[in-house]
């Protein structure tokens, strides 16, 4: 009877442990004392895409706290994050709110609704983690860490990528997402998490591992879905169909195809690996190669003004944009590339591919960039930087 006493709790602890993965080691790192400031400016780089997207809607004639006032930003980044953990994207934090204002986004915190577009969420928790560190305030670390899960359970499981948005109210929504630095941001997050570098040194062992493993099935995913051109490896759609993990079509007029924009940040996001596998590197060579052989020389976009500006809803137009002959603009790309072929792919909100640049709709050749500059400095800086750092590792 009495081994049995013994035996019987240590079982019982050893099965425990294992199911909370060793949670008696899941010691707590040390946390930052509580501090009342002053405290230093922490610029809102990572959320300026969302907030750009708000101001491009919704003006920018409005009260703003600034960069320093850290507190005031994290409290409205509070006030936004939903119960679920997610934030819904293109929201300003850095508006002064009125109590109405604050009212309306107080009953909106039950919306299941949540969204990586625009680089939102992974964006969020990394701001409030570095709130955190500055104040001690442990609102902050709790709300970045039901980010950090939040984040973790969206997940794809088909893949490792992320969504777009959940739950989705447009076709594209659940497709695992690289435009938009969807699944490129947070598999970079993930990394510092579950490497513990800051902002997040607080977060425990099990959060790391956690993200570790997520990271590791994402870093998979991506080397996955990198799209093959006659047997060798170029860019990445913006979305793949969560099912058959083909490149798909997202808006209207961005149809199924390569893009050279989000492709530039998943190379870079890749670069950034301490010690790429043999994989990572094919995948980085393969995509550079891509982007040499895709630039467009010989032509340029102009860019002239027309009057009176039309307003349309996203955006309000004071020029034009035509494709123009030019043997000495500097080279240029398509944002996006048929699979097959590597033709250049663009179309209008109806999805109907067209031909000429001159098709595409005053609104879209406006509001849209369909060409552009993105591949250059990755080819002329950041990637001769990183073969000279895999050089000197050997």
């Amino acid at each position: 009877m009495r081994l049995t006493a013994l035996v019987r709790p240590l079982c019982a602890l050893v099965f425990a442990t294992a199911l909370n993965g060793c949670a008696l080691f899941d010691k707590q790192p040390p946390q930052p004392a509580r501090k009342a400031g002053p405290y230093a400016a922490i610029p809102l780089t990572g959320m300026s895409d969302s907030i750009q997207h708000w101001r491009n809607r919704y003006g920018d004639k409005y009260a703003k706290y600034s960069d320093d006032q850290i507190v005031q930003i994290a409290d409205n980044v509070l006030l936004y994050q939903r119960d679920n953990g997610g934030w819904v994207e293109n929201r300003d934090p850095s508006r002064i709110l009125n109590a109405e204002e604050i009212q309306a986004i107080t009953a909106e915190k039950g919306n299941e609704t949540g969204s990586f577009d625009n680089r939102n969420v992974y964006s969020q928790v990394e701001y409030l983690s570095a709130v955190y560190l500055q104040t001690g305030d442990t609102r902050y670390r709790d709300a970045a860490q039901r980010g950090i899960d939040y984040t973790l359970k969206m997940q794809h499981k088909s893949c490792g990528g992320w969504p777009h948005t959940v739950p989705g109210t447009e076709r594209y929504h659940p497709f695992v997402t690289m435009a938009d630095e969807v699944t490129s941001g947070v598999l970079r997050t993930l990394r510092k998490i579950s490497d513990g570098s800051e902002p997040f040194g607080w977060t425990s062992p099990s959060t790391r591992r956690a993200s570790a493993a997520a990271l590791e099935k994402g870093d998979a995913c991506v080397l996955r879905l990198q799209v093959r051109q006659n047997g060798k490896l170029a860019g990445w759609a913006g979305q793949y169909d969560p099912v058959t993990l083909e490149p798909a079509m997202g808006r209207t007029f961005e149809l199924a195809s390569m893009v050279s924009q989000e492709s530039v940040e998943m190379v870079r996001y890749l670069m950034g690996i301490p010690d790429p596998s043999p994989e990572q590197i094919a995948a980085i060579e393969g995509a550079i190669d891509w982007f040499n052989r895709s630039a467009i020389t010989g032509w340029k976009i102009e860019t002239f003004k027309i009057d009176p500006p039309i307003k349309y809803e996203y955006h309000t137009a004071s020029t034009d944009r035509r494709l123009v002959q030019d043997a000495n603009a500097p080279r240029m790309w398509a944002r996006f590339y048929d699979i097959k072929d590597n033709s250049v792919v663009l179309a209008n909100r109806d999805s109907v591919r067209v031909k000429q640049y001159s098709e595409i709709t005053h609104e879209r050749r406006t509001g849209y960039g369909w060409y552009g500059l993105w591949p250059e400095k990755l080819l002329s800086v950041d990637y001769p930087a990183w073969q000279a750092r895999m050089q000197a590792k050997k």
